[in-house]
C-alpha cells in the first residue's frame, strides 16, 4: 500500500485490495488476504470494534477456521454448550469435530481478536472512515470522508463487507432479492431483573427467551400476530421491550436497567451475484437473515474464509480471475441453503398455534440420528460439500472430496513429533498430503512446479483416526480437499484449478 498526495486537502491510497467493514467478515478477509501476499486497505464508520453484544455463539466450523491459523490459544477456553436449537426445538450439535457445539464468544471479542490479527499481518485499517462513492472498470476508485478529511483510495479489488445496509450495495446497484421483515424478535441486556431462564419458552400469547449470564439478562419476546414495526433505522425504546414482555409473560421488568436494546426482523434477502466485476460481496452485505440459530456471523466468516486464498492468489497473479466465480458459485450455494433453513426455524418460532403439529412432528423427526446430523451439520457450517471438481469432471466420490480436512494426528515419515493437519494449514498455503510415508515420488514430481504455493507433506495417519493411507489428498488453504486419487493427470488438473498455472510454465 502507497500514499501521496495530488494536493493538500485529498490523501490518496493505492492497494490491491480495499475491504469495506471491519467486523467479523471483513477482518477475516483481510487476514486471509495479507497471509495471501496481498495488500489490503480496510476502512470502517466505527470508531472501534463493536461494543453491544451483538453475536454471541462460534459453531464448530468457525472455531476450525480459527484453530487452522492459529488464533484460539487467546481466545482461552470459552464456554461450550452441545446443545442448540431449531427453530426452537431442541437438537444435539455434536458431530465430529475438534470443536464440536456451540461456543460463547461475544462479538466483541470476536472482532478485537481478528483485528489484532489483521493488524499483525500489515493491514491498514482505518477506522472513523465513510465510504462515499466508487467507480470501478479496470480498477477500482473509492472515495472516503475521514477524521482529517477526504480519501480518494485506488484498488484492483473492493470487498463490501459492511453489513444489511451496505454502502457498497447502493453504490453498485446490486440485485438484492427476497423478502422485508413481516415479524420481529425485541430484544434487550438488562441489569437488575430477576426473571426465570427461559429456552425459546412459548406461551398463549407469544414467545419469550431470557438467560441470566454474570448479572446481565438477556431477553427476547415476540407477540403472536404482532407485526414488525417500521422503525427507519432507530432501535426500539426499552420501555416498548417490557411492554410487550408483560403481556408475553405478565412479568414486569421496567425497573430494570437496559444495557443494549434491539430488534431484528425476519427479513431474507440474498444478493443475486457475490461477484459484480471488481467488486465483491461477504457477509451481512451478501445476505440479509434472521440470526436465528448463531449462523449469521458463522457464514460471514466462512465467506471471508472462502473468498480471502482465492482474491489473494488473483492479486498476485498466481491464478485467473476464474477461480473468483468459484467464490460465487461456492458461497451462493451455502448463502441460500442457510437462509432457506432459516426461513423454516422463522415459521417455527415465530408462527402461533397453527404451527404446532409442525413442530411436535419435527421434535420425532430429530430423535433420528440421520435427521439430527443432518440439521446439525447445516447450522453448524461442517456439513458443507463444495463441487470441487466442476461439472465438466466426473470421478469416484471419495468421501472426503469437497469437504473439509478432518482435524488428525500425522506420524512424519522421517521421525519427530506428532503433528495435526489443522496445525498444516497455519501458512495460509495449500496442502498435498501423501499420506503413505514414503514420499511418493511422482506426486512430489507431479506437484514440483507448484511447491511455492503448495506443500508437500508424506506423513502417515496414526492408526484411528479419521484419515487413512489409501489415497493421497489435495487441501485447498481453506482446509476443504479438492483432489484425492493416485493418477498424476487428476492431480495436474486439480492443482491447475485451485491454484493457478504452473510456475514452470510461466
Amino acid at each position: 500500500m502507497t500514499t501521496d498526495h495530488q494536493d493538500t486537502d485529498t490523501a490518496i491510497l493505492d492497494t490491491d485490495v480495499l475491504v469495506v467493514g471491519a467486523g467479523p467478515a471483513g477482518l477475516m478477509l483481510a487476514t486471509e488476504l495479507r497471509l495471501g501476499g496481498a495488500e489490503v486497505v480496510v476502512v470502517d464508520q466505527r470508531p472501534g470494534p463493536t461494543t453491544e453484544s451483538r453475536a454471541s455463539t462460534l459453531h464448530a466450523r468457525t472455531m476450525e477456521i480459527l484453530d487452522s491459523r492459529g488464533l484460539l490459544d487467546e481466545l482461552g477456553t470459552p464456554p461450550c454448550e452441545p446443545r442448540g436449537h431449531f427453530g426452537g426445538v431442541p437438537l444435539d450439535l455434536t458431530l465430529p469435530s475438534s470443536h464440536p457445539g456451540q461456543w460463547k464468544v461475544a462479538q466483541t471479542r470476536t472482532e478485537e481478536l481478528l483485528q489484532r490479527r489483521a493488524a499483525e499481518l500489515g493491514a491498514d485499517l482505518r477506522r472513523r472512515h465513510q465510504l462515499l462513492s466508487l467507480t470501478a472498470e479496470d480498477g477500482v476508485e473509492a472515495e472516503a470522508i475521514g477524521p482529517y478529511g477526504p480519501v480518494r483510495i485506488r484498488a484492483r479489488y473492493l470487498v463490501g463487507c459492511d453489513g444489511e445496509d451496505s454502502t457498497v450495495r447502493r453504490l453498485v446497484r446490486a440485485p438484492f432479492p427476497g423478502r422485508d421483515a413481516a415479524r420481529e424478535l425485541l430484544r434487550a441486556d438488562v441489569c437488575g431483573v430477576e426473571v426465570a431462564d427461559r429456552r425459546f419458552q412459548r406461551l398463549e400469547h407469544g414467545l419469550a427467551i431470557a438467560a441470566t449470564r454474570e448479572g446481565v439478562t438477556r431477553v427476547m419476546v415476540h407477540e403472536f400476530g404482532r407485526p414488525a414495526a417500521e422503525r427507519g433505522g432507530a432501535e426500539p425504546d426499552f420501555a416498548e421491550v417490557t411492554d410487550v414482555w408483560k403481556r408475553v409473560t405478565g412479568e414486569d421488568i421496567s425497573q430494570g436497567t437496559p444495557l443494549w436494546v434491539n430488534a431484528f426482523g425476519d427479513a431474507n434477502r440474498q444478493l443475486a451475484h457475490y461477484r459484480h466485476g471488481r467488486v465483491l460481496f461477504a457477509g451481512d452485505a451478501a445476505h440479509r437473515q434472521m440470526p436465528s440459530g448463531g449462523q449469521a456471523l458463522n457464514l460471514g466468516v466462512q465467506d471471508a474464509f472462502n473468498l480471502g486464498w482465492k482474491l489473494a492468489a488473483v492479486v498476485r497473479g498466481s491464478a485467473g480471475e476464474d477461480l473468483l466465480d468459484t467464490y460465487h458459485s461456492e458461497r451462493h450455494t451455502v448463502g441460500r441453503q442457510v437462509l432457506a433453513n432459516i426461513r423454516a426455524q422463522v415459521e417455527l418460532l415465530l408462527g402461533g398455534p397453527e404451527v404446532e403439529p409442525a413442530r411436535a412432528l419435527l421434535t420425532e423427526l430429530v430423535a433420528l440420528d440421520g435427521v439430527r446430523q443432518h440439521l446439525a451439520g447445516m447450522i453448524s457450517g461442517l456439513g458443507i460439500r463444495y463441487d470441487v471438481e466442476g461439472p465438466e469432471i466426473h470421478s469416484a466420490a471419495h468421501p472426503l472430496l469437497g469437504r473439509r480436512l478432518p482435524d488428525a494426528w500425522l506420524e512424519p515419515a522421517e521421525g519427530g513429533a506428532r503433528r495435526r493437519t489443522t496445525e498444516l494449514l497455519r501458512t495460509g498455503r495449500g496442502l498435498l498430503l501423501s499420506l503413505d510415508g514414503d514420499g511418493a515420488p511422482a506426486l512430489r514430481a507431479t506437484a514440483a512446479p507448484w511447491s511455492d504455493r503448495v506443500a508437500f507433506v508424506a506423513d502417515r495417519p496414526v492408526a484411528g483416526g479419521p484419515l487413512s493411507a489409501r489415497q493421497p489428498l489435495l487441501v485447498r488453504p481453506d482446509g476443504y480437499v479438492a483432489w484425492a486419487g493416485s493418477g498424476a493427470a487428476g492431480l495436474a488438473r486439480a492443482l491447475n484449478r485451485w491454484f493457478g498455472t504452473a510456475a514452470a510454465d510461466d
